[in-house]
């Protein structure tokens, strides 16, 4: 009677922990699932608001003129919604930093990975962290009151606002995020490969450039497609340097203004509320998503496409 009786108990403990463990999960799932969809909710309230706002924009300017219009004036009294001058700033300091950044970053990457040692990796990774952690303004004005000065010595004919000198310094602030994102994929590579391929005669810098670097391109590519969209999407670097005029040229030493300069000086009451020019904010703004949102699927098709598992 005993026996059957502790057996009884045991059931009766056994299903009640199975019941709490069971509630515990649902609220886990529960609890993260609402945490999954406030980002997505997050996301759809912008693209609404984006849409919803452009409409007003695009009923009174044809999609055609503001894509392929090359005059740029929403605060003329004869307003003109051409947005290629502000996209070919975006596309030329984008560049222009991407030259710097993605050599730079992944040949650090490189280094610290393959050759630096511990203690050389102690000092350089910190130094790293620290200019990541560096606001942008501070860029900004570093931009423009040491690298102008220094280009100008250079070549005269070089405008106090330019797009050098902002590409510069948004090509430096991005070094990091090439380099640490680059470093971490490299070193997620077996070192059976590193072996092999000495094994077999190879050198360092051909294990490196010709193993490592292809067995870790998922990564770097996608540390590469973050960095260009971190570049086109900053603001305070290109409003403080680049200047504001919206100029259709790819000469980086002329003053340009970005897509993102634009809506930094829209959103400073320039445009009155539910004008032409007002809602022009939005269409830049849901232009510039859209840009962004492209170069993110792409950078999931590049990880997708060549990653390779171990």
């Amino acid at each position: 009677m005993t026996q059957s009786a502790n057996a009884a108990q045991d059931r009766k403990a056994a299903g009640n922990r199975i019941r709490r463990m069971k509630l515990s999960n649902t609220v886990a799932r529960n609890i993260l699932f609402l945490f999954a969809s406030i980002t997505i909710l997050t996301t759809l309230g912008i693209i609404i608001s984006l849409l919803r706002d452009s409409i007003g924009f695009f009923a009174e300017v044809p999609i055609k003129d503001f894509l392929l219009g090359r005059v740029w004036t929403p605060l003329f009294n004869d307003p003109q919604f051409g947005v290629l001058p502000l996209v070919s700033g975006t596309v030329l300091i984008t560049f222009v930093s991407g030259l710097i950044s993605i050599p730079i970053g992944l040949f650090t990457a490189i280094y610290l990975s393959e050759y630096a040692n511990r203690k050389v990796r102690k000092v350089i990774k910190p130094i790293l962290e620290v200019l990541a952690g560096i606001p942008s303004i501070v860029f900004g004005y570093f931009a423009l009151t040491a690298i102008t000065p220094f280009l100008k010595n250079i070549i005269p004919q070089t405008e106090i606002f330019n797009a050098l000198s902002a590409s510069i310094a948004v090509g430096v602030m991005t070094i990091p995020l090439v380099s640490s994102l680059s470093e971490d994929a490299l070193r997620a590579v077996p070192d059976s490969l590193r072996q092999g391929a000495l094994a077999l005669g190879s050198t360092k810098m051909e294990t490196s450039l010709k193993v490592v670097v292809p067995a870790a391109i998922s990564g770097i590519s996608a540390s590469f497609v973050l960095a260009i969209s971190r570049a086109i999407g900053e603001t305070m670097i290109v409003t403080i340097a680049a200047g504001a005029r919206p100029n259709l040229t790819f000469n980086p030493l002329q003053s340009v203004q970005t897509m993102t300069s634009f809506i930094v000086q829209a959103s400073q009451g320039d445009n009155p509320h539910g004008t032409v020019g007002y809602y022009s904010l939005f269409a830049v703004g849901l232009l510039l998503f859209l840009i962004t949102l492209g170069l993110n699927v792409f950078s999931h098709h590049m990880v997708d496409k060549y990653r390779k598992e171990y």
